[in-house]
Protein backbone atom coordinates (compact mmCIF):
# COMPACT_ATOMS: atom_id res chain seq x y z
CA UNK A 1 0.00 0.00 0.00
CA UNK A 2 1.46 3.08 -1.21
CA UNK A 3 -0.30 6.81 -0.01
CA UNK A 4 0.92 9.90 -1.50
CA UNK A 5 -0.13 13.62 0.04
CA UNK A 6 0.47 16.13 -2.49
CA UNK A 7 0.98 20.02 -1.46
CA UNK A 8 2.04 23.64 -3.23
CA UNK A 9 -1.10 24.14 -4.88
CA UNK A 10 -2.87 27.75 -4.79
CA UNK A 11 -3.96 30.99 -6.73
CA UNK A 12 -1.19 32.60 -8.87
CA UNK A 13 -1.44 35.18 -11.95
CA UNK A 14 -0.85 34.27 -15.46
CA UNK A 15 3.10 33.96 -16.21
CA UNK A 16 3.59 32.52 -12.59
CA UNK A 17 5.39 29.64 -11.29
CA UNK A 18 4.36 27.75 -8.29
CA UNK A 19 5.89 24.03 -7.58
CA UNK A 20 3.92 21.20 -6.35
CA UNK A 21 5.20 18.15 -4.56
CA UNK A 22 3.95 14.74 -3.71
CA UNK A 23 5.26 13.03 -0.83
CA UNK A 24 5.15 9.03 -0.78
CA UNK A 25 4.83 6.67 2.24
CA UNK A 26 6.45 3.01 1.91
CA UNK A 27 9.83 1.31 1.83
CA UNK A 28 10.72 1.17 -2.15
CA UNK A 29 9.94 4.93 -3.66
CA UNK A 30 12.40 3.80 -6.10
CA UNK A 31 10.58 1.01 -7.69
CA UNK A 32 7.82 2.96 -8.36
CA UNK A 33 7.24 5.65 -11.82
CA UNK A 34 5.32 8.61 -10.57
CA UNK A 35 2.94 10.85 -12.95
CA UNK A 36 1.14 14.01 -12.46
CA UNK A 37 -2.33 14.25 -14.03
CA UNK A 38 -4.66 17.21 -13.75
CA UNK A 39 -8.43 17.42 -14.32
CA UNK A 40 -10.85 20.31 -14.73
CA UNK A 41 -14.26 20.35 -14.02
CA UNK A 42 -15.93 18.64 -16.86
CA UNK A 43 -12.72 17.63 -18.36
CA UNK A 44 -11.24 14.02 -18.44
CA UNK A 45 -7.95 13.43 -17.08
CA UNK A 46 -5.15 14.37 -18.44
CA UNK A 47 -1.38 13.23 -17.76
CA UNK A 48 1.27 16.52 -17.92
CA UNK A 49 4.03 14.82 -16.68
CA UNK A 50 5.77 11.63 -15.58
CA UNK A 51 9.03 10.24 -14.93
CA UNK A 52 10.62 6.44 -14.35
CA UNK A 53 11.98 4.73 -12.15
CA UNK A 54 14.41 3.01 -13.94
CA UNK A 55 16.63 6.41 -15.35
CA UNK A 56 14.40 9.00 -14.11
CA UNK A 57 13.77 9.68 -18.00
CA UNK A 58 10.32 12.08 -18.32
CA UNK A 59 7.51 12.66 -20.53
CA UNK A 60 5.64 15.58 -21.20
CA UNK A 61 2.29 16.59 -22.64
CA UNK A 62 2.35 18.68 -25.39
CA UNK A 63 0.33 21.45 -23.55
CA UNK A 64 3.13 21.87 -20.85
CA UNK A 65 6.46 20.94 -22.71
CA UNK A 66 9.29 23.88 -21.78
CA UNK A 67 6.94 24.65 -19.01
CA UNK A 68 6.90 21.87 -16.71
CA UNK A 69 9.38 20.15 -15.37
CA UNK A 70 8.83 17.00 -13.59
CA UNK A 71 11.57 15.35 -11.02
CA UNK A 72 11.87 12.68 -8.41
CA UNK A 73 14.45 12.76 -4.91
CA UNK A 74 14.32 9.00 -4.28
CA UNK A 75 16.01 9.83 -0.75
CA UNK A 76 13.24 11.86 0.35
CA UNK A 77 10.24 9.53 -1.11
CA UNK A 78 9.19 12.48 -3.20
CA UNK A 79 7.99 13.91 -6.69
CA UNK A 80 8.06 16.91 -7.31
CA UNK A 81 6.10 19.41 -10.70
CA UNK A 82 7.87 22.80 -11.29
CA UNK A 83 5.54 24.81 -12.95
CA UNK A 84 6.96 27.73 -14.76
CA UNK A 85 4.98 30.41 -17.21
CA UNK A 86 1.73 29.27 -15.61
CA UNK A 87 -1.77 30.10 -18.71
CA UNK A 88 -5.07 30.18 -17.19
CA UNK A 89 -5.96 26.81 -18.89
CA UNK A 90 -3.74 25.32 -16.55
CA UNK A 91 -6.06 25.74 -13.80
CA UNK A 92 -7.25 22.50 -12.46
CA UNK A 93 -6.65 20.04 -9.53
CA UNK A 94 -3.74 18.01 -10.25
CA UNK A 95 -3.01 14.18 -8.87
CA UNK A 96 -0.20 12.69 -8.09
CA UNK A 97 -0.13 8.98 -9.18
CA UNK A 98 2.15 6.03 -8.80
CA UNK A 99 2.93 3.00 -10.24
CA UNK A 100 4.96 -0.52 -9.40
CA UNK A 101 7.22 -0.81 -12.02
CA UNK A 102 7.93 1.11 -14.89
CA UNK A 103 6.00 3.24 -17.95
CA UNK A 104 6.85 3.98 -21.48
CA UNK A 105 6.53 6.79 -24.09
CA UNK A 106 2.95 4.85 -25.12
CA UNK A 107 1.48 4.32 -21.65
CA UNK A 108 2.50 6.88 -19.40
CA UNK A 109 -0.72 8.88 -20.50
CA UNK A 110 -3.20 5.83 -19.11
CA UNK A 111 -5.06 6.90 -15.85
CA UNK A 112 -5.63 3.10 -15.61
CA UNK A 113 -1.89 1.92 -15.82
CA UNK A 114 -1.49 3.94 -12.19
CA UNK A 115 -2.39 1.81 -8.98
CA UNK A 116 -2.34 4.73 -6.34
CA UNK A 117 -3.44 8.14 -6.50
CA UNK A 118 -3.52 11.29 -4.45
CA UNK A 119 -6.29 13.47 -3.21
CA UNK A 120 -5.15 16.07 -5.11
CA UNK A 121 -4.35 20.09 -4.61
CA UNK A 122 -6.35 22.91 -6.56
CA UNK A 123 -4.02 24.92 -8.85
CA UNK A 124 -5.80 28.38 -10.05
CA UNK A 125 -4.37 30.96 -12.60
CA UNK A 126 -6.00 34.62 -12.83
CA UNK A 127 -5.37 36.16 -16.33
Amino acid sequence: QVQLVESGGGLVQAGGSLRLSCAASGRTFSSYAMAWFRQAPGKERECVAAIRRSDSNTCYADSVKGRFTISRDNAKKTVYLQMNSLKPEDTSVYYCATRFGDITIATFGIPSRYDYWGQGTQVTVSS
